[in-house]
């Protein structure tokens, strides 16, 4: 699983932040997940959730967005977007030889403090 090394990671740059910005307590987190990150949602809520345990971030909210790959199809000779790297084929010709483009993995979005 390696949700909590993903977590563990983004918990010290939210701690560091936290720390510049002289907040006595982190209270939301925003991530953002690329489709294809193989970050499953479920599996990194539970582990920010335990990275978090006696943290300035603990008790806060984790929200997550899904993000969507960018593809590109040389079959059709088209951008195309896909939210699930389950399904790898183009909506347009049903071709399985799309290119990814675009997929940001895991980044943090916003964090908010107190």
């Amino acid at each position: 699983m390696h949700e909590i090394t993903l977590c563990q990671r983004a918990l010290e740059i939210v701690e560091q932040q936290a720390a510049s910005s002289g907040a006595s307590r982190v209270t939301a987190v925003w991530l953002k997940v690329g489709a294809f990150s193989c970050v499953e949602p479920a599996a990194l809520e539970f582990c920010y959730e335990l990275v978090c345990r006696g943290t300035l971030a603990e008790g806060s909210t984790l929200h997550i967005e899904e993000q969507q790959a960018e593809c590109w199809c040389p079959s059709c000779q088209q951008y195309v977007h896909l939210l699930s790297s389950h399904v790898r084929r183009c909506p347009q010709c049903q071709s399985n030889e799309l290119r990814i483009v675009v997929d940001d993995g895991l980044q943090i979005q916003r964090i908010e403090v107190e």
